[in-house]
């Protein structure tokens, strides 16, 4: 029959030369403190590539150290152990980790690995509060796991990247986001939207086994800065505009015309998502009213910009590159002889990027991917609240976004 501390031995995978030597439960405290101890005379492994020493060492010394682990029932629970602390060649003392300390001073492997779980599906405030663990004990142990489990990444087979950006507030504070479009995954993170940080995104591409001339596609926005930085940094990357980043121009160029029209038109009046949304997705409300303008004898340019709009879309049904630019170049010079000065605006606009919008049907990139994963950060920031700093929204977009490895870290952690 098992003594107690055998048991708990079992439970927590403790093997020699440690062992339990002591137990304590608090019920007034709702606290459980396991004491560990080592067996005398033992010797403890140690390795350091870095500092060139390897081998196996008896104790020096002793301190006592503490670690939080798994609550028992509703009862916090912490590993107290007689840690050693070893003197190497070099004169120097060392201390050991024993195999269930976390990489986070005062977790082990089992509690971090439940506090990554949490915080991928909750915000870490409540995370901390449901956990008795401070925020910056958290936010600390996360910004370690993802800077390890960065450290083993390569980069070596990317040829396709995704670059967003998101704000980290309303409408300032941006992030951008650098994404392999095939892994569909987030690889880099930037603060601002500016050229540089395609800049640092190629520093850390080359730093991860990656090569800035094995780029070849980047699917953008029309953002002057990004297309600087490609240009720069990437030699034999084509760039691909998006249709949505396309159709968010024209969407706004239709609304510019809705908004001046209204003054003069009141039957205008709430029907800016009538014009934002694909004819198929309005309500039957929506269709009714949509129905209304057109009979209406009105002659409104908004509705013409509407339906060059619309034709804009049916572009992307071309079956040839050919046909896709001869489509183009078709709507081009219609949007341009329409009199709507925002749609004449729009029109150029693209023309200016003509290039890139060509290239969309060599590559048939498309930045669905892009809009998902920054759908999920913006998911997380609404459910957060905001984050105070780029770092915790760094943070939390690796952690929902990234797919990291975190198991190679701690083996403890499984990814669902």
């Amino acid at each position: 029959m098992f003594m107690i501390e055998e048991l708990f031995e079992k439970a927590l995978h403790i093997k020699e030369p440690w062992y339990i030597k002591e137990i304590r439960f608090d019920e007034n405290e709702k606290k459980l403190e396991i004491k560990i101890n080592f067996k005398p005379g033992a010797t403890f492994h140690y390795e350091s590539e870095k500092e060139g020493i390897r081998g196996d060492y008896k104790a020096y010394d002793t301190i006592e150290k503490r670690w939080r682990h798994l609550n028992f029932f509703e009862h916090e629970c912490y590993l107290i152990c007689r840690t050693p602390r070893i003197k190497t060649e070099d004169n120097k003392v060392r201390l050991i980790n024993p195999p269930w300390a976390g990489i986070n001073g005062g977790f082990t492997m089992l509690f971090e690995a439940l506090l990554i779980e949490l915080a991928s599906n909750m915000p870490v405030h409540k995370v901390a509060l449901l956990s008795n663990v401070s925020d910056y004990k958290i936010w600390e142990m996360l910004d370690k796991y993802i800077d390890k489990a960065r450290e083993s990444e390569d980069y070596s087979d990317i040829d396709t990247i995704g670059i967003d950006e998101t704000s980290k507030s309303k409408n300032h504070d941006y992030i951008s986001l650098f994404v392999d479009l095939k892994k569909r995954r987030t690889i880099f993170i930037a603060e601002g939207k500016g050229s540089q940080t395609v800049k640092e995104f190629s520093e850390d591409l080359q730093a991860h086994n990656g090569d800035a001339k094995q780029i070849k596609d980047i699917s953008c926005d029309m953002s002057p800065a990004f297309i600087k930085g490609v240009n720069e940094r990437f030699p034999n990357a084509q760039i691909t505009f998006d249709k949505f980043h396309i159709m968010k121009i024209l969407n706004d160029a239709v609304d510019k015309v809705r908004k001046e029209e209204v003054k003069e038109y009141e039957i205008l009046k709430k029907t800016k998502y009538i014009f934002l949304k694909n004819r198929e997705n309005l309500t039957k409300k929506q269709k009714a009213k949509l129905e209304e303008l057109s009979i209406s004898k009105l002659n409104l340019k908004t509705l013409k910009a509407y339906h060059i709009r619309e034709n804009f879309q049916e572009i992307y049904k071309a079956e040839s590159e050919e046909e896709f630019e001869y489509l183009l170049q078709r709507w081009y010079f219609w949007a341009t002889h329409s009199r709507i000065k925002p749609i004449i605006d729009a029109a150029k606009t693209i023309k200016n990027h003509w290039d890139g919008v060509i290239n969309w049907k060599k590559s048939l990139l498309t930045n669905a991917v892009l809009e998902g994963l920054n759908s999920v950060i913006q998911a997380i920031k609404a459910r957060a609240r905001g984050f105070s700093t780029f770092k915790n929204l760094k943070i939390m977009a690796y952690l929902a976004t990234g797919k990291l490895n975190f198991q190679v870290i701690n083996p403890n952690y499984v990814r669902y």
